[in-house]
């Protein structure tokens, strides 16, 4: 009777790492708890990024530099994510799960606290940079943690609840900081986040199961991953595809005020629809993940096309584009299933590679934001991001269905449910 294949995303990969096999981890204090103190840390890591922005006019004022000379601040933490995740994935390639989440949190709490204690524009340049490092890392651990405690047909599920912080940062972090920058200070913020860290690595260290990695893991185990032409393709995926939702969302300020008609004082509220759209999208993108990756990834980012070119029309009008912006906000399921991808074609190199697709969503940012701001400076307006979003959206199918064409061969050349296979996959 021949082998039959399950769908990807209930496959586990072949890496022998902790959250690659079938049989799930228990959690001690249960998994609802567990994976709510992953998301806690999502929720504080997200909230201390996105805040900063709207904090910039009391960082410029408080360290005596111009706004877009504190614009630096933003990209200093950029930086740290796009250096911190690969670094801290491959250092750190034989820890424990539990160990490396606390060690990373740890290093929020150190960030955090040494933004909120700067004193000049040099000070904080370098705690927003250390704020910065464990950033990607911690989302890309977590994910693996979440994965490693349900099973194999429910980890895109898991991952889109530990994403899910990052998505309520956005609905209830950046609001409630951004207030408490207004009335108490931009010092009192970054404390927050940072005991908000302390918070989350105790927790961690409860309800977490150690979840060390199995088999030889290594540092240059971890680095094997750059070898792989579908990590690149994933992360290529990650890094143009999703750009487009920054397009809009870099200029959507100036885009909700001078073409759809909003007063400032009602940006924040429109602002919290997007990110309750966000959170829906977290919600179901990781359940279709779970029954069809591939087909999902696929929807995701034609979704994505068609209500970012959509945006370009109904931001002329108040109620369309608020129905607009929300189903915008759905396009982040895709979070969940790259992030499952990529620890489907990974192989023995988790860590490394889940911690680099954020580093690929912060490359999404910038060229997102760049894009977006040729159009608006051409010429073409604010409403054009839209365009300009679902170009990008449109673009990252290319490198996903190009993953698919380098896995087909090796689908053709093993038996199906052979290791090779799954690895080709």
């Amino acid at each position: 009777m021949p082998a039959q294949t399950r769908p990807e995303s209930t496959r586990p990969d072949s890496s022998g790492q902790a959250g690659s096999s079938d049989a799930p981890v228990a959690a001690p204090y249960g998994l609802v708890l567990a994976i709510a103190a992953l998301g806690l840390g999502g929720l504080f890591i997200g909230t201390g990024e996105f805040a900063s922005m709207s904090l910039l006019p009391g960082l410029s004022a408080d360290t005596a530099v111009s706004l877009p000379t504190a614009g630096s601040y933003i990209s200093s933490y950029a930086l740290g994510v796009v250096i911190g995740s690969p670094v801290i994935a491959v250092l750190a390639s034989r820890w424990s799960r539990r160990s490396l989440l606390v060690a990373l949190l740890s290093l929020v709490v150190i960030g955090y606290a040494a933004s909120a204690l700067a004193w000049d524009f040099r000070s904080l340049l370098v705690a927003r940079f250390l704020s910065g490092l464990p950033h990607g890392a911690y989302y890309g651990v977590a994910s693996l943690a979440a994965a490693a405690m349900v099973p194999a047909n429910r980890r895109a599920t898991a991952i889109g609840y530990v994403m899910l912080g990052l998505a309520a940062a956005n609905l209830v972090g950046v609001p409630a900081a951004t207030w408490v920058g207004d009335h108490v200070g931009w010092r009192a913020v970054f404390a927050s986040v940072a005991i908000g860290g302390a918070l989350t690595a105790t927790l961690v260290i409860v309800v977490i199961p150690k979840l060390t990695p199995t088999g030889h893991s290594s540092p240059l185990q971890e680095l094997s991953a750059l070898a792989r032409p579908m990590v690149w393709l994933t992360l290529l995926t990650a890094s143009v595809g999703f750009g487009g939702m920054f397009a809009v969302y870099t200029y959507i300020t100036p885009t909700l005020t001078h073409v759809s008609g909003f007063s400032q004082q009602n940006v924040p509220e429109v602002l919290a629809l997007w990110g309750l759209g966000m959170v829906a999208g977290n919600l179901i993108g990781g359940r279709l993940a779970d029954r069809a990756l591939i087909p999902s990834i696929f929807g995701m980012l034609i979704w994505n096309v068609v209500f970012l070119g959509l945006f370009t029309f109904a931001s002329a009008s108040k109620p369309a584009s608020l129905i607009v912006l929300f189903l915008v906000g759905n396009g982040f399921a895709l979070v969940p299933a790259l992030q499952t991808r990529l620890m489907n074609v990974a192989g023995k190199a988790q860590t490394f590679a889940s911690s680099l697709n954020h580093s690929a969503f912060n490359i999404s940012n910038a060229v997102g934001a760049a894009m977006g701001g040729i159009a608006v400076d051409a010429g073409y307006g604010w409403a054009s991001t839209g365009a300009v979003g679902a170009v990008l959206a449109l673009a990252g199918i290319v490198p996903m269905a190009a993953s698919l064409s380098l896995a087909a061969p090796q689908r053709a050349r093993y038996p199906a449910g052979s290791s090779a296979t799954r690895r080709a996959k």
